[in-house]
């Protein structure tokens, strides 16, 4: 946890930038493509992007004028991409990831996850992950918005554990009970949308920490989900805005400020609800 490079160690081995830079709502085309040119210009090593949010081909575009950039290589970058909905299926899901693969202009994807727990049908896609991943087309695979019980019926018959579960979380919305599963199970939790879109940001008691560190709301909240054990993937693309939100490396909250900052805790989603989406 001590600068932008540093990872956790997931539960099959690899290793996995504690801070990314998110693209959910980013338009495909130039703004994305410049996003993530500038973050990794500025030492983000992980992008996390889903087909659903129309944009690979900019995200991809943004890793390669970023690797050239930065004079890295392909291999310093932890990219994740997730697969939709409509393509949970066995063969849908093989196919569906290598659609991902040619719009990203990439071999291999560092994470791939099931982007919602379709009921009835999580399980054939799984397989499909679990296929891509033993055929050593993928380095990881994962979930997003998986509750406990979702995650204990797919270990049943599981013969990969996910190594990650991406799920909302943020201040108003701790998740505490499923922080705690996914930690037991040794899958390592990562946050959307930790700043609430925006929201997270104006609130009072908030405020009154980040000023005792000189730092912003959401430097704070960003250092909090950290501190928690939680990987983040804050989403913009303002340049000022992507550095200041890697800055959160360089001061440790106090166990107090912690606590305060968790007790803000509301069971308040802004997204869908994981028990009860219909898309």
């Amino acid at each position: 946890m001590k600068n932008l490079q540093g990872t956790v160690a997931l539960n099959n081995g690899s290793d996995m930038p504690w801070l990314g830079l998110g693209v959910f709502r980013v338009e495909d085309g130039p703004e994305a493509t410049e996003a993530v040119k500038t973050a990794i210009v500025n030492g983000y090593r992980s992008i996390d992007t889903a087909a659903i949010y129309g944009n690979e081909e900019s995200v991809g575009e943004g890793i390669r004028q970023g690797i050239k950039a930065a004079g890295i290589s392909r291999e310093d970058l932890f990219i994740t991409s997730k697969l939709w909905n409509d393509d949970f299926g066995y063969t849908s899901g093989i196919q569906a990831y290598g659609t991902s693969l040619k719009k990203l202009g990439l071999e291999y994807l560092d994470l791939y996850l099931l982007h919602w727990p379709v009921e009835g049908k999580y399980k054939e896609a799984w397989k499909a992950l679990e296929h891509l991943y033993m055929d050593g087309q993928v380095i990881a695979i994962g979930v997003s918005n998986f509750q406990i019980h979702h995650l204990q019926d797919l270990m049943e018959e599981a013969d990969i554990k996910p190594v990650v579960n991406q799920i909302e979380y943020h201040p108003r919305l701790t998740q505490e009970k499923l922080i705690a599963f996914c930690r037991e199970h040794d899958i390592q939790v990562e946050s959307w949308s930790p700043l609430m879109a925006g929201e997270a940001l104006e609130q009072p008691e908030l405020k009154e920490i980040a000023a005792k560190y000189d730092k912003s709301v959401a430097q704070v909240i960003l250092r909090w989900n950290i501190q928690n054990g939680v990987v983040t993937i804050p989403k913009s693309t303002n340049a000022e805005r992507i550095v200041e939100n890697s800055q959160v490396f360089d001061f440790e909250l106090t166990e107090e400020d912690m606590q305060q900052i968790s007790a803000l805790n509301e069971d308040r989603r802004i997204g869908p609800d994981p028990d009860n989406f219909d898309f």
